[in-house]
């Protein structure tokens, strides 16, 4: 047998995974009820006109409309069937294709963390964790596992190392070294109580700074080390809980506190979450190998996926200029809570021969919180452009010109134009793989 099949397909204890498929299912059945609830869903996908979806996704403006309730109710419920293991394969393909659909379908409410429970629900599919304490298994709907194979252990772990280390290497960059960046964050915190009063202070704002960095390039690597476990999880106790409670960034802390269940021994979780079942000795059995057939699929998919996984967030260094400003290859590259941005924008709709047919203030015609994320973001500035450009010409026969007039400020800097005022975007085709000349460099950086 190879050493690959060795390494990939030796069993290890269930219980770390099926902790984490529990607490898992019921942070995505959180997530699904919770939007409701709050209201989430009917701002961004219900009281809005359209949604700004990833370019090349715009048929999922099919969810605008109240039946985006039932989506998020769909989602609700596929994620409790998750934690139960209820019909586990049926629960998890629709929870992954819906939780993909909502993300793909709007950029408004963007969050890091968004893009990993996708990435977490596609590895949750794939790997089938309701083979131990499931509804599938007491009812007899699949054969009760003692046992599951290393790399569905091993792939969530590796993929939490990618991403804290390049959340580490994103903050490597002046704003977030000299404090700028925390410092704007932590502006509007300073009526917290017992954090209020320290977010002013320059000693504070510094030890956010560098201790983000050295947190997220040490954490996993403790976690991962057993003499040094104990150590990591507690600050990483600490540390999340910080973050949700400071900054409210939505589920993300806590999927990364249940994550850290798999760095633990299997005797050690066996012996907290499932007393009353005997520990199991795996060491006599063999390999658990899929299927003949799976198996090289399965092998593909891991590397594809790693791959993918480590070169998506290279993108920021193949384009040009800073993408904190010009947000090519900002999004899907752990770039979390780095910049702070502002500004306004206009638009004027121009005829063949120049004149001005109608100016546009997205504020007066679009919902708040679209109009100020589309100000400062290239990809939707675009975008606006092209629906104001069909638009008029389903209207009036006639595509116009359409220019872009606005000014962004980055972490609080004078603000400076973002888009070339004189390029007609209306007739400019998106290409994700090249950097966009009619994106203005910012002259400071």
């Amino acid at each position: 047998m190879s050493r690959m099949a060795t390494f990939l397909y030796r069993p290890v204890d269930v219980a770390p995974l099926v902790v984490f498929r529990i607490m898992m299912g019921l942070l995505m059945a959180a997530e699904g009820f919770g939007a409701i609830l709050t209201g989430w869903v009917r701002a961004n996908y219900v009281e809005v006109p359209f949604t700004f979806p990833f370019i090349g996704f715009e048929f999922l403006q099919v969810l605008v409309g109240p039946q985006a309730y039932a989506v998020y109710a769909l989602l609700g419920f596929a994620g409790l069937g998750v934690a139960f293991g209820y019909r586990y394969r049926l629960s998890i393909a629709i929870y992954t294709l819906l939780w993909a659909a909502v993300y793909f379908g709007q950029k408004t409410s963007y969050n890091n963390h968004y893009y990993l429970l996708l990435l977490m629900s596609l590895l949750l599919w794939i790997a089938p964790l309701h083979r131990a304490h499931s509804a599938d298994v007491r009812s007899g709907r699949v054969e009760a596992r003692l046992a599951f194979p290393f790399w569905q252990k091993w792939v969530f772990k590796v993929l939490l190392l990618i991403v804290y280390t390049y959340a580490a290497i994103a903050k490597l960059y002046p704003d977030w070294l000299d404090g700028t960046a925390v410092g704007l964050f932590l502006s509007g915190k300073c009526h917290y109580p017992i954090v209020g009063p320290l977010c002013d202070e320059r000693w504070f704002i510094l030890l956010i700074s560098y201790g983000g960095i050295v947190f997220d390039f040490l954490v996993v690597p403790g976690l991962w080390y057993r003499r040094t476990r104990v150590i990591a999880f507690v600050f990483s106790l600490f540390f999340h809980l910080f973050n949700s409670l400071v900054f409210q960034i939505g589920i993300f802390p806590y999927m990364m506190l249940i994550c850290t269940v798999l760095y633990f021994d299997e005797a050690s979780i066996r012996r907290l979450f499932f007393r009353k079942r005997p520990l199991w000795n795996f060491k006599p059995m063999g390999l658990i190998l899929p299927p003949a057939t799976q198996r090289p699929l399965l092998e593909a998919f891991l590397i594809v996926f790693l791959l993918l996984m480590i070169l998506l967030p290279l993108r920021p260094f193949y384009f040009p200029g800073s993408p904190h400003w010009s947000e090519e290859g900002h999004r899907l590259s752990w770039h979390m809570m780095l910049r702070s941005k502002s500004g306004y924008l206009s638009y004027e709709l121009r005829g063949e021969g120049d004149e001005l047919l109608q100016k546009v203030f997205p504020p007066q015609v679009l919902p708040a919180k679209m109009a100020r994320s589309m100000a400062t973001r290239p990809d939707k500035i675009w975008q606006y452009a092209q629906r104001l450009a069909d638009d008029y010409e389903a209207e009036h026969g006639l595509r116009p010109k359409v220019y872009a007039i606005g000014r962004v400020s980055l972490n609080g800097r004078t603000p400076q134009p973002l888009i070339d005022p004189e390029v007609n975007l209306a007739e400019l085709p998106w290409n994700p793989y090249r950097h966009h000349r009619w994106i203005l460099p910012h002259p400071e950086l």
